[in-house]
């Protein structure tokens, strides 16, 4: 009997480590065989632990698991009251264009004989034989943006790494996934981490780097346990290290663990803590392109752009291009989470709507009330109303309607949110979170959350003081942490404005 079970931290956070143990005291007791294959998370968290079983050649779901659901597995798996039929053919599943996360949940993630068998290491296979210009126009080609905040374009700033000249040049994973909602660079580093590998490799081999980091957040244990491994299992198996693949190429690579500090998500501030110092921000020029780790020329990647990077280079830059819409293209992982009755990851090509995301693939809320607003873009990203559900998912197009695509996180809320609260917890947030570089966020969050105060007690004159410092720190922070902290603000009193007004009212 095979059977596969995640390992991944949301599965062990619902329970699957006890639903493995029940297993394998089941197995022992009946005198059974069972081959346990520990995957990462097919990302329908809603279901999760999510049991698969090979049946006839095809992987059958059953969950969410309980270890008290495990005996009749072994009775007849097919009468399971927990059994879900196929899992490639659930609802969730078929509706996606999986290209990033495809082999996420399915293969053993540290397995590299798993990974090579469901396509792995072929796109690195191809880019050895081409030169560092032709990698760098195939992600041109490609469009593939950056998938961390701003959607800078990948081939851009490669080419300027690839341009400059240093006697050393790096390729810098930014793991440090600190969004609110968000999950999915946990999910492919848990999942699928030889991708991450492979992509990072990739990278080096067009920009002429031959050393990388992956920057990973502490709170992330599961995840630095596995990358770590994987990088020892690549480097033992020669995909890493001064010969990659016997093509007398270089590049090598190691995990880095952050401190926790939210900031250190912003390239320049992540920089300056992988050497040794306070996370603070540096100021723009010179860019981490040209003097980045080190005082280096320094790409500057989040782990779902490098990740999808093999993908490019497997199917070709074209097959990739012809996703998504505008100037997004490809796919966008989508981390439905929050107030919602099916959270999880969904990848699919940019373009779908907040309304379908939210409301048809998320089934609306879990307490069943109406959808009030969504956050799209974790702690920093606006609020948007369902009057704005329509609008398409793509970088333009969400900014067009006041909003940030960011990490693709979506956070949903029902009726009951207070929107005049939530505006004041990205102040505080922002006030926390600082640096303390620059004074519009170091001064102006700690204002907003006394400004913000104001209003709540009855100061209607204190709104058009909360706008113009909202102005102050878009225009004037270092970077985006306080830079974008206006967006959650303003987008809560423009949207709801009668919520600040009640405010008001309700103290006179």
């Amino acid at each position: 009997m095979k059977i596969y079970l995640p390992r991944d931290a949301a599965a062990k956070a619902l329970g699957a480590e006890a639903v493995a143990e029940a297993l394998g005291a089941e197995a022992a007791k009946r005198g059974v065989e069972v081959t346990l294959i520990r995957t990462g998370t097919r990302g329908m968290i809603w279901l999760e632990p999510l049991l698969e079983i090979e049946i006839d050649g095809q992987r059958h779901g059953f969950g969410p698991m309980l270890p008290r659901d495990v005996p009749a597995l072994f009775d007849d798996p097919t009468v399971h009251p927990r059994a879900l039929g196929p899992v490639d053919d659930l609802d969730w599943m078929k509706r996606q264009t999986r290209l990033t996360f495809a082999r996420c949940g399915v293969i053993d993630p540290l397995s590299l004989d798993d990974y090579r068998a469901h396509g792995g290491l072929s796109g690195l296979r191809r880019a050895l034989g081409m030169t560092g210009q032709q990698i760098v126009d195939e992600v041109k080609t490609s469009g593939l943006r950056g998938r961390g905040g701003a959607g800078f374009p990948t081939g851009i700033k490669w080419q300027t790494v690839h341009d400059a000249q240093a006697p050393q040049k790096y390729i810098v994973c930014n793991a440090d996934e600190g969004d609110s909602g968000t999950f999915a660079d946990r999910m492919i580093m848990e999942g699928d981490p030889f991708t991450l590998i492979e992509g990072m490799i990739i990278a080096g081999l067009a920009v002429g780097a031959t050393r990388g980091y992956v920057y990973l957040r502490s709170e992330y244990p599961d995840a630095i346990t596995v990358m770590n491994k994987a990088v020892e299992t690549a480097r033992a198996a020669g995909v890493l290290g001064g010969d990659v693949l016997g093509s007398g190429r270089a590049f090598d690579m190691e995990i880095r663990t952050g401190a926790g500090a939210y900031v250190c998500g912003e390239e320049t501030s992540l920089l300056n803590s992988l050497e040794g110092k306070r996370g603070v921000v540096r100021a723009k020029p010179p860019l981490p392109a040209l003097e980045g780790f080190m005082g280096r020329p320094t790409v500057v990647n989040n782990v779902i752009s490098l990740a999808t990077v093999p993908v490019i280079f497997e199917r070709g830059a074209q097959y990739y291009a012809d996703f998504g819409l505008g100037r997004s293209r490809g796919t966008v992982t989508l981390q439905i989470a929050g107030n919602v009755k099916r959270g999880g990851l969904f990848e699919t090509a940019f373009g779908i709507t907040l309304d379908e995301a939210v409301n048809d693939l998320g089934g609306g809320t879990a307490t069943g009330r109406p959808v009030k607003a969504v956050q799209v873009g974790g702690p920093l990203g606006a609020y948007l109303p369902a009057s704005k559900f329509e609008a398409p998912l793509g970088y333009e197009e969400l900014d067009a309607e006041g909003g940030l695509l960011g990490h693709a996180g979506l956070v949903v809320f029902d009726e009951r949110a207070d929107m005049l609260e939530m505006a004041r917890f990205a102040m505080e947030f922002c006030a926390i979170e600082s640096c303390g570089k620059c004074t519009p966020c170091r001064i102006g969050a700690v204002r907003g959350v006394e400004t913000i105060d104001r209003i709540a007690q009855g100061d209607g004159a204190a709104v058009e003081l909360l706008t113009d410092l909202c102005e102050t720190m878009k225009e004037g922070s270092l970077c985006a942490l306080g830079g974008f902290t206006p967006f959650p603000v303003m987008s809560a009193l423009s949207h709801f404005p009668d919520e600040f007004a009640t405010a008001k009212e309700a103290a006179e």
